[in-house]
């Protein structure tokens, strides 16, 4: 089976759970070689939201943490990355990470880890095309804006210190490297490394949140810390900016999680519920927990807390049902949170808007909480048969070693590289100056 197969294969089931879930679906949705004007109306809109989730709305919600003197420069770095992840996913990313040529359940094989080339430059992705019921040109877009937000979650760690001409070969080389094999490796269907290996990530656990998390960890930690940090305060210049990220990003990712399911079904309704109930539950559970240990909740805790929701029900979405989402909910609430406090402070690592205490350690929980989540005895949609819930979990431990690993030792040598060619960090006049004049001889505010 492959992704051209049915609306379901990418949300990383395998065995009898898959077939019992494409036999529910399947009656609901046209057939393989029909599309569906409905699944296709709602996969357009899906794409749409995902691709606000980048610009404005990450852009808004890292704009607004760092200081004013670099507001424009972190907001520069999303939306060049729009551009070039577009250019890259076009010509070579979305073959290396859906093409299915070559592939064989079971047999590790270089196809295993990376997509053929037959897909180049969108070769044969038409209006004719199919994704399960869909047009493939839909399918590829809205993959583009996953492939899209991943990198561009990484700029958070090293906000105000990397060199832009040093963030965009970052950005290029860590796509092609990191983001579209493990995308392949995941969700291209039987063959794919993790696929096989029994992996579940609906959405993005291990593609785009560890992925992202353990790439912003090694970036700040070879960069170093940012000037006066962390005697220096260094707080949020606009937090009205972040909140109203944070809200698009919350609406978005109904996008992002329910458009997973690639069909207009049950599948995306219940998407769509686990999203909210471990957004809100997160949301809550941060706030708390930072108004017990600080004596006062904040905006940017709550804000930070619903993110942290988003990231760890991303890749149990399709799988938990409403007390999972509980569960993940608040579990990743309060695991951000002293990811993102106290964890920090004790290793002393300048991740500046917390990618890896919130993208990396949500991420982490997400994943391993949805071995569990998954049960039926927790409202969700079940294991395969066979694999007991400590099975899964076990599995679910594997693709996140397996996550870190690769994407860690990979991220750490091409930022070398591009550190020794061209350079990773601004000087220190210029970090001082700030990015937005030092770097684009302009200013987010005129005073």
């Amino acid at each position: 089976m492959t992704i051209l197969d049915t609306s379901v294969t990418r949300a990383g089931w395998s065995g009898t759970a898959l077939v019992a879930l494409v036999c529910a679906v399947l009656p609901m949705t046209a057939a393989a070689d029909e599309m569906s004007p409905g699944d296709t109306a709602w996969m357009l809109t899906a794409t749409a939201i995902v691709l606000f989730m980048s610009i404005p709305g990450l852009a808004l919600f890292y704009a607004g943490m760092v200081r004013s003197k670099n507001v424009l420069s972190v907001m520069m770095q999303c939306f060049a990355i729009t551009g070039l992840v577009t250019v890259l996913w076009t010509v070579y990313g979305y073959s290396v990470a859906f093409s299915t040529t070559g592939m064989e359940a079971g047999v590790v094989n270089v196809h295993s880890f990376f997509g053929a080339m037959d897909k180049l430059f969108a070769s044969g992705v038409t209006g004719d095309s199919l994704v399960a019921a869909i047009p493939e040109p839909v399918f590829m877009t809205f993959q583009m804006t996953f492939a899209i937000i991943t990198p561009a979650l990484i700029v958070g760690a090293f906000a105000e210190r990397m060199k832009f001409s040093a963030m965009l070969w970052f950005m290029g080389l860590w796509l092609t490297l990191c983001y579209a094999p493990m995308a392949h490796m995941v969700w291209s269907g039987d063959g794919g490394l993790l696929w096989d290996l029994g992996v579940l990530d609906f959405a993005g656990g291990t593609v785009v949140h560890i992925n992202a998390g353990v790439a912003g960890l090694v970036a700040c930690l070879l960069l170093g810390r940012r000037k006066g940090y962390p005697t220096t305060a260094m707080p949020p210049h606009n937090l009205g900016l972040t909140l109203v990220g944070a809200s698009i990003l919350w609406v978005g990712w109904f996008g992002f999680n329910a458009g997973s399911a690639v069909a207009a079904n049950g599948t995306a309704g219940m998407a769509m519920l686990a999203t909210q109930i471990a957004t809100g539950t997160a949301a809550l559970a941060w706030m708390f927990a930072e108004w017990l240990s600080h004596g006062k909740p904040s905006a940017l805790g709550i804000a930070s807390g619903a993110v942290a929701g988003l990231v760890a029900i991303t890749p149990a979405s399709g799988t938990a049902g409403p007390v999972g989402a509980l569960i993940i909910g608040a579990a990743a609430g309060v695991g951000c949170f002293l990811a993102a406090t106290r964890m920090k402070r004790a290793f002393g690592y300048d991740d500046s808007l917390d990618v890896w205490g919130v993208h990396g350690i949500g991420g982490i929980i997400g994943a391993i909480l949805t071995g569990v989540c998954a049960d039926v005895s927790l409202g969700g949609a079940g294991l395969a048969e066979g694999v007991s819930i400590g099975g899964q979990v076990w599995i679910q431990c594997l693709g996140v070693l397996f996550t870190l690993l690769y994407t860690g030792v990979l991220s750490f040598v091409i930022l070398k590289i591009v550190d020794v060619t061209i350079g990773l960090r601004v000087t220190e006049e210029q970090e001082s100056l700030g990015l937005d004049l030092a770097l684009h001889d302009e200013r987010g505010y005129i005073l």
